[in-house]
């Protein structure tokens, strides 16, 4: 693993493209497109501190980067999916079709195409219509169209037995079914009959019902009642299943509206599908967000994958909630997908702004369910703990897991996280922070080793307070905790008896993030500690998602669907934002001091008030010499003085880099 090489930049088009970081043994890391490579390949290649982490993470990963020509940027877009598509790179976004939904599926291309109430994946030759919100909507909405439109329902090899023996099913018998399969209909008539199915089916039932309720009249007048009668019939179920469908505009638009709720780690997308100014089914999608995006590129890349293959088609209007980055290419990449331009747009007021509150509303509500579905169903969690036990060999299922990961910048601002998960779901009262001590440079292992001796020493000394008795190999000279500055409150070692209690138990798994090396650090820190035998160990590391144990150096890889990988992953993300965050607030708090240390007639008090009033370090930075010497409780001498410290030559600034690493 090494740092990808930064091509020449003479050698990198300026054109639009897609391009790839791929690792030494050739594996696509990630796939990105672009308007001009040359600008966006190269802007992977500055201080890591200055990229996203996982950006950041995947540069570090990436062996070397290649790239493909296109000629447009909509082409770049398509590109760019396929890639995805093929490759599913490790690093990309991943969108997440939500299979729950049930579809009214038309099969087209069939001799004698016929109706189905399908989920999952689409088939070719198979036009989809919905998604509806449950199958009794849409059995309700069938049973209807078919006193309409009696249109075969049966299977393949059932019509084939049929036509066969030459009678005809019950549906025949109670006008559910025209009898294709015994001649009752001829070809051109059942052609017609689906046609007009597959019209109001798109949401355009105003010139059906008018062809209906005309042909009745003229049957009527021609003193046909018969044939009027069944068209009265015809026509008033048509409106029973139109009824079902509710009415969202005033005008009889074709639009799909997309509605977002997401958090740090995923998403969740709801589209409902306007046809004819009625909603005629929704769907919906789930992000992994694995990649960092900002939120308009998040929205290109959903809108991107969403209309790839649309079931439902691609409308005129695609409302959103925030515009796509590149806005022109989306559009230019959608129109190439139905005959005429297609625009996105931002609702501002009315109909349209209240139906885009509504989708977000049910975003939200499906998020909620998809997050409580994957964490806080007990069944789900019963089974991830169960199979954690089972591929790790523990002795008990892991109750209790707890997850260190280690932050620090160039090996300064050390700092150590521990998240614990029971019974499969955070725990944060038990979350704990680490500043390292006795850690002079950048060494991971020993920082790591230092985390865990002291939060197993911790344990320990509970144990000894409770009369628990010690276990063999405990060092007697241990102190109650290392390091000065090391009073946290969110620390482990911390002097509070009422903090250390929460670490009255030992995990029944303990996880370190990394690979055979941390393993091993971890082993020996049990082993010195006497814990061998009582507390499980395991590493997960970021490479492909293996899982190392003792006693192997073998990594053990678990299913991608798995729900114990999910939970592994879950606790190592987890981690890393606790750590990650921590070591943010640290490194601000050193790098204010320390940008404005010794500034004269500038203490503690005016310092804090002056940061919180310009809004952080940054926005001081921004400040104005008139702006600083304007404030109406600094000396006007204070605010020169700062600003000439702030803008002083970059060699004498006491920053340092910013080049963030976790480990």
């Amino acid at each position: 693993m090494g740092v990808a090489t930064r091509p020449p930049s003479g050698s990198i088009p300026d054109s639009p493209g897609s391009y790839q970081f791929v690792d030494a043994d050739g594996r696509v890391l990630y796939v990105g497109k672009a308007k001009s490579l040359r600008s966006r390949v190269g802007s992977y290649f500055q201080d890591p501190g200055n990229l996203p982490y996982r950006t950041a993470q995947m540069v570090a990963q990436a062996d070397h980067v290649e790239w493909m020509v296109v000629s447009t940027e909509a082409e770049a877009l398509l590109l760019e999916h396929n890639l995805i598509k093929e490759f599913q790179p490790r690093y990309n976004v991943r969108l997440k079709d939500d299979k729950s939904y049930p579809w009214l599926a038309l099969t087209v291309e069939d001799q004698w195409p016929r109706p189905a109430v399908v989920r999952g994946r689409k088939r070719k030759g198979v036009r989809y219509f919905g998604p509806y919100p449950n199958v009794g909507a849409i059995r309700s909405t069938l049973d209807l169209l078919l006193r309409s439109f009696p249109v075969r329902t049966c299977s393949d090899t059932k019509f084939r037995n049929h036509e066969r023996l030459g009678r005809p099913c019950l549906l025949f018998h109670i006008d559910r079914c025209s009898g294709p399969c015994v001649g009752a209909i001829d070809k051109p008539e059942y052609d017609a009959m689906v046609a007009d199915l597959t019209t109001f089916l798109g949401g355009d039932t105003g010139p059906l019902e008018r062809l209906i309720e005309r042909t009745m009249q003229e049957a009527s007048k021609a003193l046909d009642f018969e044939r009027a009668g069944v068209l009265r019939d015809k026509l008033e179920a048509v409106r029973a299943a139109d009824a079902v469908r509710q009415m969202e505009l005033e005008r009889p638009e074709d639009l799909d509206v997309v509605g977002l709720a997401d958090d740090e780690l995923e998403a969740a997308v709801q589209v409902f599908h306007v046809r004819a100014g009625r909603v005629i089914g929704r769907s919906a999608l789930f992000v992994d967000k694995v990649e960092d995006l900002t939120a308009p590129e998040l929205m290109a890349r959903i809108l991107v994958d969403l209309y790839a293959d649309a079931p439902s088609g691609v409308p005129r209007q695609v409302l959103v909630p925030e515009l796509p980055d590149g806005l022109g290419a989306v559009e230019e990449y959608l129109a190439g997908r139905r005959p005429g331009p297609v625009a996105v747009r931002v609702p501002q007021r009315g109909p349209k702004a209240a139906l885009l509150e509504t989708v977000s509303r049910n975003a939200g509500e499906a998020f909620v369910r998809h997050r409580l579905q994957r964490t806080s169903d007990h069944n789900s969690r019963a089974r991830a703990l169960e199979a954690l036990q089972r591929e790790l060999g523990l002795p008990d299922a892991p109750l209790r897991i707890e997850c260190y990961d280690m932050s620090h910048l160039q090996g300064t601002d050390y700092v150590g996280s521990m998240v614990v998960f029971e019974d499969g779901l955070p725990k944060k009262s038990d979350y704990r922070h680490f500043k390292v001590a006795t850690v002079p440079g950048n060494d991971d292992y020993a920082a790591m080793e230092e985390v865990l001796t002291r939060r197993l020493n911790a344990l320990i000394e509970e144990e000894r307070e409770r009369g628990v008795g010690q276990p063999d190999g405990v060092p007697k000279d241990m102190p109650e905790s290392t390091g000065d500055g090391d009073l946290d409150a969110e620390e482990i070692g911390t002097r509070s008896t009422i903090s250390r209690k929460r670490f009255a138990y030992p995990p029944q798994l303990l996880l370190v993030d990394g690979g055979l090396g941390q393993l091993h650090v971890a082993q020996r820190v049990l082993a010195d500690l006497g814990l061998t035998d009582r507390v499980p160990v395991a590493s997960l590391a970021k490479s492909f998602e293996e899982v190392y144990r003792p006693g192997s150096s073998t990594p053990l890889r678990l299913p991608r669907t798995s729900e114990a990988l999910y939970l592994l992953q879950r606790l190592r993300d987890e981690a890393h934002r606790f750590a990650i965050g921590y070591h943010r607030t640290l490194r601000g708090k050193r790098m204010t001091v320390g940008a404005l240390d010794g500034v004269p007639g500038l203490g503690p008090k005016r310092r804090t008030r002056l940061v919180e009033q310009f809004g952080g370090l940054s926005g001081l930075r921004q400040a104005s010499r008139d702006d600083l010497m304007g404030v109406s409780w600094l000396p006007a001498q204070v605010g020169a003085a700062v600003h000439e410290r702030l803008h002083q030559p970059m060699s004498a600034d006491p920053r340092p880099s910013d080049q963030e690493v976790a480990r």
